[in-house]
């Protein structure tokens, strides 16, 4: 599929990790991907990839240049190869690489084979899931836990993140954080000396 005729509005300021969410998008669809490919991989909404696609200046193709593209042998290798990256350094299973390139699942795992990847069992796709939702954790747990000494309290992580009072907790809880007393949510201040 090309583009919609829709006119997305004009994007809020990225930030460092939309724009890294720009350029990988734009090198998705500069691969073979179409906007609606990229909507079921990433997760992000339609007018979302639209404006994060012309954030980074993408050249935006029509559906014959797409059906054009597919057919080509150079864009077949790049999608190739675009999906063995998905495969090995992002846990995709065929399924979803099917989705990213448009194909059957059986046309997919052919395109990972064709660029020298080596499909998984069902199992090492877990495991390798895990160790990925894992290390994320980890890292989600300092991020709040680095928040939280700068005096950001509990309720607010809790409400900027989208998750319970009680997760916040937990992860901080796994991040070593050392807690303040129950009353004092602020920032750690010096006592005053009485005169």
């Amino acid at each position: 599929m090309g583009v919609r005729s829709v006119n997305p509005p004009p994007p809020p300021k990225a930030d460092h990790d939309d724009q890294d969410t720009a350029q990988a998008l734009r090198e998705q669809y500069e691969s073979g991907s179409t906007v609606d490919q990229l909507v079921a991989s990433s997760g992000l909404s339609y007018g979302t990839v639209l404006n994060r696609l012309h954030e980074a200046s993408t050249m935006m193709r029509t559906s014959w240049q797409t059906r054009r593209m597919h057919q080509d042998p150079q864009a077949r290798k790049r999608l190739a190869a675009h999906l063995r990256t998905l495969y090995e350094q992002h846990g995709a299973t065929l399924t979803e690489l099917s989705t990213v390139a448009g194909e059957t699942r059986r046309a997919a795992r052919r395109l990972l084979i064709e660029a020298g990847g080596t499909v998984r069992t069902t199992q090492q796709t877990l495991r390798m899931r895990s160790a990925a939702q894992n290390a994320e954790r980890q890292r989600l747990a300092m991020s709040l836990r680095a928040r939280y000494e700068a005096g950001t309290t509990v309720p607010e992580l809790a409400k900027e993140c989208s998750y319970s009072v009680a997760t916040v907790y937990r992860l901080l809880h796994q991040a070593g954080t050392r807690m303040r007393p129950q009353h004092n949510h602020g920032p750690a201040r010096t006592p005053k000396r009485r005169s």
